[in-house]
C-alpha cells in the first residue's frame, strides 16, 4: 500500500479544513482541482467523522491514517481501550489481532516493548505507520497470523491479548468462542505456556456461560459498558492464579463510573423475593443483566422481583447509589388507544418492554404513540400477568 500521498502537507491540511463537511459533496466540488488523491482525502474525512466520538484524540492528530469503516466499527474506543490498559505493565506484550491498533497502543503504554500482529496487510501497514507516530519505536510489526507467530517464537510475554473476529464466512454472527478467528480455544494451552497473563476481548453477543465452558480456567469476567450500552466482554487469566472462585464485574464507563461485582457461585445459590409493583420500578444497568446477576442484584439492594424472567425489580422507596435506572410508578394503564390518548394527547411517550407479550415497536403501533417526552410506558410480565405502567424517570 502506497502511503505517500497521506503524508503530504496539502493532503493533511485539506482533511483538517473539511472535517465537518459532506465527503460526497467535496468529491464533486474539488474534482480535478487537487494534486493529491481527492478520493483518499474524502475517505479520511468520512472515517474521522465516524470516529469523532469513539477516538477523539486520534481524530485530532493529522498524521494518523484511518482505515475502511469495518475496521473502525470493530475497534475499541479510547475509553474502553484505556480501561483495559489499567494496571497493565511489564517488559513485553503481544496483540495477536492488532486490527487498527487502538488496543495495541493503549495496552502498550506501560510496557517496554510490544508486538503487533495482523493478517490483513493493508491494515497492518496503516497500523505500523500510526504506531510509529504514537509510540516511536516501541512496536515490532508482524504481518501475518498472530497465533502462528506465537507458536514458533521463543519469547515469553507478560501479556497476551487477543480480540477474536466476531464474524465467519458469509458475515454471519458468531456466538461460540471456538467458532471465532483466531481459535484461541484450540490454542489455549500453548498460549498459557507463553504468558504470565492473557486478556481476551469478546463480542457482547457471545454467551458468557458457553465461553467459560470452553475455557474453564478463566479467573475473571468483565462486562464493559459505556453509558448503559454493553460494548465488550473481557476474560482474564493469570499464571499465578486466583484462589477465590470465579468473579464477574459489570463496569459502566458513563459520566459516573460504576462497578457491580459478584461471585458466580453466589448467584447460582441465591434466591429472589417476588412481589407486586410498588412505588418504584428498577431496571439494572445492561452490563449487570448481561453478566447474569439477577438474584444477586435483588438481594444486595433489598428489592423484590416482578417475575423470574422479567429482570425488573420494585421497591416502596427510591434506592440511592444504585447501578440502575429508577422509575417512579404513576399508575397502571390499559393497552387501549383511547385511554393512552387521554393520558398523552401529544402522542409522545417512551415505550419500554421487558418480558412483555410483544416488543416495544409493536406496542407503540398498537397504542398509536411515538417515543418522546419525559414519560414512560413500561410493559412487563408480573406474577399476575402482563401489565403496563406509566412511569417517570426518578434517576
Amino acid at each position: 500500500m502506497d502511503l505517500t500521498h497521506y503524508h503530504r502537507a496539502d493532503f493533511q491540511q485539506f482533511v483538517q479544513d473539511h472535517l465537518t463537511e459532506d465527503p460526497a459533496l467535496l468529491l464533486f466540488r474539488y474534482q480535478g482541482k487537487t494534486d493529491f488523491d481527492l478520493k483518499a482525502a474524502a475517505q479520511q474525512i468520512s472515517a474521522r467523522q465516524k470516529a469523532a466520538k469513539k477516538l477523539p484524540s486520534w481524530v485530532s492528530n493529522p498524521q494518523l491514517i484511518f482505515p475502511a469503516s469495518i475496521s473502525l466499527e470493530q475497534s475499541s474506543s479510547e475509553l474502553t481501550a484505556e480501561f483495559k490498559a489499567r494496571d497493565r505493565k511489564g517488559k513485553l506484550m503481544i496483540d495477536l489481532t492488532g486490527g487498527f491498533g487502538v488496543d495495541s497502543y493503549f495496552l502498550s503504554n506501560h510496557f517496554e516493548k510490544a508486538i503487533y500482529c495482523e493478517q490483513q496487510e493493508e491494515l497492518a501497514e496503516i497500523a505500523e505507520h500510526n504506531l510509529k507516530v504514537l509510540a516511536t519505536e516501541k512496536f515490532d510489526i508482524v504481518k501475518g497470523d498472530g497465533l502462528a507467530f506465537l507458536a514458533q517464537t521463543d519469547k515469553h510475554f507478560d501479556l497476551i491479548y487477543a480480540d477474536p473476529a466476531r464474524r465467519g464466512k458469509g458475515n454471519q454472527k458468531l456466538y461460540k468462542l471456538q467458532d471465532c478467528e483466531p481459535d484461541v480455544v484450540s490454542s489455549w494451552e500453548m498460549m498459557k505456556s507463553k504468558a504470565d497473563s492473557i486478556l481476551l476481548k469478546l463480542s457482547p453477543m457471545l454467551d458468557i456461560s458457553q465461553a467459560l465452558s470452553e475455557l474453564p480456567d478463566i479467573q475473571k469476567v468483565q462486562v464493559v459498558s459505556v453509558k448503559n450500552e454493553v460494548k465488550e466482554l473481557l476474560l482474564h487469566w493469570r499464571k499465578e492464579g486466583i484462589e477465590s472462585p470465579l468473579g464477574t464485574e459489570a463496569i459502566d464507563l458513563g459520566a459516573k463510573e460504576t462497578n457491580f461485582s459478584f461471585e458466580s457461585y453466589k448467584e447460582e445459590s441465591g434466591s429472589s423475593v417476588f412481589g407486586d409493583v410498588d412505588n418504584y420500578l428498577i431496571e439494572p444497568f445492561s452490563g449487570i443483566l448481561k453478566a447474569g446477576a439477577f438474584k444477586t442484584f435483588g438481594e444486595r439492594f433489598g428489592l423484590s422481583k416482578l417475575d423470574p424472567n422479567s429482570h425488573l425489580y420494585t421497591s416502596s422507596e427510591a434506592p440511592s447509589e444504585i447501578p440502575a435506572r429508577v422509575f417512579k410508578v404513576i399508575q397502571e394503564v390499559q393497552p387501549k388507544k383511547a385511554e393512552i390518548k387521554k393520558l398523552f394527547p401529544s402522542g409522545k411517550v417512551n415505550v419500554i418492554t421487558r418480558n412483555y407479550a410483544t416488543g416495544s415497536e409493536t406496542l407503540k403501533k398498537k397504542l398509536g404513540v411515538k417515543d418522546g417526552g419525559e414519560d414512560f410506558l413500561i410493559g412487563t410480565k408480573t406474577q399476575i400477568g402482563f401489565k403496563i405502567y406509566w412511569c417517570k424517570l426518578a434517576r
